[in-house]
């Protein structure tokens, strides 16, 4: 049986106080006068309402054409927001954003960039290329990669789709246009990879445009391998020891955005290119779907990029082209929506004017991304 793992006290300190000094000097980055190590980073762009930050049970949205992490209580109000809006291409938001996860008060996202003729504002695509933790005033407190910059070299990155954050207080990254997972710790040293750097394929340890990568409790890999149309469990030395599907086939999966293992043994996973989220045994079989474009005055293929599992057996589904998150029941009812149905806009208030393009949604204090029993941080 998988034993939670036990923070060590310095960080379970840093992250209860989630002060910047505190943060510094409680993982050891401190350099001297206290200055964060490695190259300086520029304050963010966090804005919050006064006692409403963390809340257990909001939403917290990557909105990714909006250039934004945002907070949303029940009501739909915006009660905690990163990046300066849909105009702001700068370091002080946080450009095409893919990914975003509480780790305690602080906020971890990855900043994947826009590619070109993705949107007018950015016509020859606008990189970032970071992967950041912020505290809830905006201050960057780690940051793994350059901003504006593309690379495969040390501290850099091209395209990082998505990061969690692991019990043992590193960072998975799913380095997407690199074709690799890298584990970095905390003084950005990558400690285990899975993928050959810039080699796309699908033999032995090798990836073709991995969209996630999360930690399972037996200590394996659950990668969603987009490209290549499967998600793969793997081991740390690279063996392969389960696939969906056994044989690819476009029809069973297409385009592999997203995939986690539920308490039950299942996988979620979803089929982005196929529009659909589903829910699949150890064997295969599908026993559970939902479709995102079947509703009138959908988008004909909204590509839908995350489907997370919630404690109440309900569904939360960032419909991406459908510039919505949706949460649906297990008979596929919709019983939450922010955003507006296939309308991209901008408000600094409510999500019921509109998101752009929303490419990841998970619930405070429910969904983190690693699989029960450690889903979350243990800061007793």
């Amino acid at each position: 049986m998988f034993t939670r793992p036990t923070l060590p006290g310095r960080l379970r300190r840093c992250l209860a106080a989630a002060s910047l000094t505190g943060l510094v000097l409680a993982l050891g980055l401190a350099g001297p006068a206290g200055a964060v190590a490695g190259p300086a980073q520029p304050a963010g762009s966090g804005t919050v309402a006064a006692g409403s930050f963390n809340r257990p049970g909001d939403l917290l949205i990557a909105d990714q054409f909006n250039n934004r992490v945002i907070e949303v209580n029940a009501q739909h109000k915006i009660v905690w927001q990163f990046g300066l809006g849909p105009n702001d291409f700068s370091a002080r938001s946080i450009i095409g954003v893919n990914d975003a996860q509480r780790v305690g008060p602080l906020t971890l996202m990855a900043g994947t960039g826009t590619p070109a003729n993705t949107i007018p504002q950015c016509p020859q695509g606008c990189p970032d290329n970071r992967v950041m933790l912020v505290t809830q005033t905006g201050h960057i407190v780690w940051q793994y990669g350059t901003f504006g910059v593309t690379g495969s070299g040390p501290n850099q990155l091209n395209t990082p789709v998505q990061s969690t954050w692991l019990p043992t207080a590193h960072v998975l990254i799913t380095d997407q246009a690199n074709e690799r997972i890298i584990e970095v710790n905390l003084t950005r040293h990558i400690v285990w990879q899975y993928g050959m750097t810039g080699t796309a394929g699908a033999g032995f340890n090798q990836l073709n445009n991995p969209n996630s990568a999360e930690l399972l409790a037996n200590g394996h890999i659950l990668i969603a391998d987009e490209n290549n149309n499967r998600v793969i469990e793997v081991n740390r030395q690279h063996q392969i020891l389960w696939q969906y599907p056994a044989v690819p086939d476009t029809n069973l999966l297409n385009g592999a955005a997203f995939a986690s293992r539920l308490p039950n043994g299942h996988t979620l996973i979803t089929d982005s290119n196929n529009n659909r989220a589903i829910e699949v045994t150890p064997a295969g079989h599908v026993v559970w779907s939902y479709t995102t474009n079947t509703q009138a005055g959908s988008n004909a293929n909204p590509l839908p990029t995350r489907a997370v599992r919630l404690r109440n057996g309900n569904t939360l589904i960032s419909d991406q082209f459908n510039n919505r998150v949706i949460e649906v029941n297990h008979a596929g009812m919709i019983v939450r929506q922010d955003g507006l149905l296939n309308v991209s806009d901008y408000s600094p208030t409510t999500t019921t004017a509109g998101l752009y393009a929303p490419y990841d949604a998970k619930v405070v204090g429910d969904y983190t991304g690693l699989t029960p029993p450690f889903g979350f941080l243990d800061l007793r």
